[in-house]
């Protein structure tokens, strides 16, 4: 009755200002549709309470109460930059299974091409030229005199018979010693190969880094020494109980360390930095061990079947764009050699830093087994070059940077010195071996610098990775193709 009261009220008003009377019949047609329009609303709000609905009279007071019903928010993207989102772990699969297919179809177009050139015996032809002579594994043997000569030093200073500057003379003279003897080997024996070679002069440049560390060390330890030591037996050594009641390896003072035992564990342990006491592991793992021994032969069966399939044709292949200078084939052929080269590169990186090394150090129970780190997230080169080889950059850190921080150098000055000699090293395995000096991979090396300050200056986040990792997959073939050309060019077109 008082919506009816209303209307009429309203009707009343619309009578008094409307320009033109109303006759009773509109009057009672105008009542009868606002009757029904009524009834209508009363009908819907009837029906939407049934479903669950708010009627129109109350949507402004149950807004605030209406989020349960919301189904949007403010976000962004997955693959915006600004939404956080970090699991790519789908789209990783995506592209090894897309690395996987492509990679077969190269295979197959290989085989199809060239036919299997996968050979054995070819591989001992590359270490031995004649089955009865063996220069390479005498070299390695040989290595034994500076070992010796190194631990023999260290006891005359350690019982004061050597002053130390005698001692720095005569450590000067062995670890040069090291370095030249298979040089002049190298050269001079005929029967040696380039690739027993690379293994010998890899052996020395690695005895060369403990046998430095040996010396620094030992050296360190006289310093602290402050009464003069009168026997070098181990009595000087303390047993340890471990927590669990077992027996730990014994605690090494110096000079209870300068022994025979002492001095080839750290030969033969996966390491370049030497400590009086290593971190041990309280037992072999005999499945762990036996898995790294299985994935050592068959890595190193995969990366010799890879080397002889792929990467040979392709490098004998590339011989003429050189020799026409035809820039195009060139590109073409270093494109196409950049795929296997980097495939076998990483996994070298697998069979030796992961596989070979975890082997050695279960074996001998090493317990420091950090070899790498996560150099594949490398957002500069410096990270690259500080986490890809840690043994390395265990030892130049602690025995060429430092050291050189502490005599007032800079640290600009230090980051070259420490890249000089890394690619001094790396020059002399690849030149001596080789029996030519062209200076490619002591370059190389070298144009880390300006590419590091690049990056860290222009490049940030994901494009400096992107940098890091064209770096590696373009710049060793670069530095292959040279060396190869030169080689061929040296040796073989002589005798055409």
């Amino acid at each position: 009755m008082g919506e009816r009261g209303a209307g009429a009220a309203g009707l009343g008003r619309r009578k008094k200002t409307g320009s033109r009377p109303l006759s009773t019949s509109s009057v009672a047609e105008l009542e009868d549709a606002e009757e029904e329009t009524l009834s209508r609303r009363k009908s819907l709000a009837e029906n939407g309470r049934e479903r669950g609905e708010p009627c129109p009279a109350q949507s402004q007071a149950a807004r605030p109460s209406d989020n349960q019903f919301r189904c949007h928010k403010l976000q962004e993207s997955l693959l915006s930059s600004a939404s956080g989102y970090s699991n790519y772990r789908g789209i990783l699969n995506w592209c090894v299974v897309m690395l996987v297919l492509s990679n077969a179809r190269l295979f197959l177009e290989n085989l199809i091409k060239y036919g299997i050139l996968v050979d054995p015996i070819q591989v001992v032809s590359l270490f031995l030229k004649d089955p009865y002579s063996w220069p390479s594994l005498c070299l390695i043997l040989a290595s034994n005199i500076f070992v010796l000569a190194a631990l023999n030093t260290e006891r005359r200073l350690a019982s004061g018979a050597f002053p130390e500057s005698l001692g720095i003379f005569l450590y000067t003279l062995n670890l040069g010693t090291i370095l030249c003897a298979p040089v002049l080997v190298v050269f001079m024996v005929t029967s040696i190969t380039s690739v027993g070679s690379v293994f010998a002069l890899g052996i020395y440049t690695i005895l060369f880094l403990k046998l430095y560390s040996y010396k620094d060390v030992n050296k360190w330890c006289r310093e602290k020494r402050k009464a003069k030591v009168k026997a070098l037996a181990r009595s000087m050594s303390a047993p340890v109980i471990k927590a669990n009641g077992d027996m730990a390896h014994s605690v090494v003072f110096y000079p209870g360390n300068v022994t025979y035992r002492d001095v080839y564990y750290f030969v033969f342990a996966p390491t370049l930095c030497y400590e009086l006491n290593f971190p041990r592991s309280p037992r072999i793992r005999k499945r762990f061990l036996l898995r790294r021994l299985l994935e050592m032969l068959f890595f190193m069966q995969l990366i010799v079947g890879l080397i002889q399939q792929w990467m040979v044709p392709t490098i004998q292949n590339s011989m003429k764009p050189f020799r026409d200078m035809d820039y195009s084939r060139m590109i073409e052929r270093l494109l196409k050699l950049a795929v296997p080269n980097h495939l076998i590169w990483l996994i070298f990186f697998y069979w030796f830093f992961h596989s070979c090394m975890n082997f050695v150090a279960e074996l001998m129970q090493f317990g420091d087994r950090e070899f790498y780190r996560d150099w594949w997230n490398s957002e500069t080169v410096t990270y690259f070059w500080q986490n890809w080889n840690i043994p390395v950059h265990r030892w130049c850190l602690r025995h060429f940077y430092k050291p050189m921080m502490k005599r007032g150098v800079s640290k600009w000055m230090a980051q070259t010195a420490v890249f000089l000699a890394s690619a001094f090293f790396h020059e002399y395995l690849v030149s001596v071996p080789l029996k030519m000096f062209r200076l490619w991979a002591f370059m190389g090396m070298m144009s880390q610098i300006p590419l590091a300050w690049f990056v860290a200056k222009f490049l940030r986040g994901n494009y400096g990775n992107a940098a890091v990792w064209i770096s590696l997959i373009i710049g060793q073939p670069i530095a292959v193709l040279m060396y190869v050309h030169d080689y061929y060019v040296l040796n073989y077109e002589k005798l055409q």
